[in-house]
């Protein structure tokens, strides 16, 4: 299994290239960006992203202490926007309380302990806890979506039924114990998901065709 998902990785990673996830400035927006893209495109966040940079509000403080409703009109592209409003006051909330509102204290804490608060915040799920801990903390998870499932699933790997642990411990024990590469093949499945295994898969030219 080791060697098969080597393979996948090189053969993704020799027709697209390196990613350059997970886009943002600092690692509050990143997080911010992890939580906002639950069930929409990642297009639609970048407009709330933006909305929250031109109001002066991506920052730990001041979403901190800004008015869910306030919140909630400048993140409105995303969708759901009351929910994630919430979400996000969750999370900043947890942020002031346990690490004075800086990325940098949460960065210290160890991975085991960071997962568990985070999945401890009302709204914050597996997905969302493990992109938080991989793209904004620079932790050793891995990330697993739809699109892995699906890739995974329709190659053989693992069948889709697994769960979130089923899946993320097959590359746990499968790969390196590396952030870096963690971060491009997460980022590399997805490529591949939105260009050749969609709903409706287009198989030819993809990359692992014939694996």
């Amino acid at each position: 299994m080791r060697r098969k998902l080597r393979r996948i990785y090189d053969r993704l990673y020799s027709r697209f290239g390196s990613q350059q996830w997970w886009p943002g400035d600092t690692p509050f927006e990143i997080a911010v960006g992890a939580i906002l893209t639950q069930n929409t495109n990642w297009g639609n966040v970048e407009k709330a992203i933006r909305n929250l940079k031109a109001a002066g509000k991506l920052n730990a403080r001041a979403l901190h202490s800004l008015p869910a409703d306030e919140l909630a009109l400048l993140i409105k592209p995303a969708g759901y926007f009351n929910i994630k409003a919430k979400r996000l006051k969750n999370f900043a909330e947890l942020l002031a309380r346990e690490y004075r509102g800086s990325m940098k204290q949460m960065k210290r804490e160890p991975l085991a302990v960071m997962r568990d608060k985070l999945l401890s915040v009302n709204g914050i799920g597996p997905e969302t806890a493990d992109s938080i801990l991989l793209y904004a903390l620079e932790k050793q998870t891995f990330v697993i979506d739809a699109y892995t499932k699906r890739v995974l699933s329709r190659h053989n790997i693992i069948h889709d039924a697994g769960t979130y642990d089923v899946f993320q411990k097959l590359f746990h024990e499968n790969l390196d114990e590396d952030v870096g590469l963690y971060n491009e093949y997460h980022a590399l499945i997805v490529r591949l998901a939105k260009e050749h295994c969609r709903t409706r898969p287009l198989c030819a030219g993809c990359p692992l065709e014939g694996f």
